[in-house]
């Protein structure tokens, strides 16, 4: 395994905007895990990338229930302060839910050789879950890291891993623990 952690929607504006609300709790609740996983990956020279909405102004994307937010180019769209980040990480700004979706993320990852994702972030049941199907689509093994991602409520959150614990895409895609993962990847260090 040559495994890559990926940080989905840790942006400013979500995190340090005021916003209430389940998720936005939720997502602040996790930042302690994240920067557990992303320094274990950083001292084992695991690639970490951070994935940012990047949305335009007027963009399809706001003619639902959703509001104008992480406006490509505003502090906003920036990588929360709450996170670490290191000297090697990348960025990945992206215009839609999945990571993958007209970005840069498959040639990175490959570029980097990475055949597997840990994913961590918000939202479980949107971003995360649609960056988890391209990663598969794009032939990398998935680990959804369960306590290093939020979503709009704890049963939403829940409910969503249960569906996707047992599927047959095991061992491909898998839904992992923050002590699983850190094991896993460090087995990945240790293969020939």
């Amino acid at each position: 395994m040559k495994p890559a952690v990926l940080i989905i929607d840790m942006l400013k504006e979500t995190l340090e905007g005021g916003h209430r609300g389940d998720m936005f709790r939720m997502a602040r609740e996790i930042v302690p895990a994240i920067n557990e996983l992303t320094a274990f990956a950083r001292n084992r020279a695991v690639p970490v990338v951070f994935a940012m909405d990047s949305f335009l102004r007027g963009d399809f994307i706001f003619q639902g229930r959703m509001k104008e937010h992480s406006i490509r180019g505003t502090r906003g769209a920036e990588v929360t302060d709450l996170l670490d980040r290191g000297e090697g990480d990348w960025y990945v700004p992206k215009r839609r839910f999945s990571a993958f979706f007209k970005t840069d993320l498959d040639q990175i990852l490959r570029l980097l050789g990475a055949d597997t994702v840990f994913l961590t972030g918000i939202a479980t049941h949107i971003c995360v879950l649609s960056t988890a199907f391209d990663a598969l689509s794009n032939d990398f093994a998935v680990r959804i890291v369960e306590d290093c991602c939020a979503a709009s409520s704890a049963e939403i959150h829940r409910s969503i891993l249960e569906n996707y614990r047992g599927t047959p895409l095991y061992p491909l895609f898998k839904i992992s623990t923050l002590g699983e993962s850190l094991g896993e990847i460090r087995l990945a260090g240790e293969e020939p």
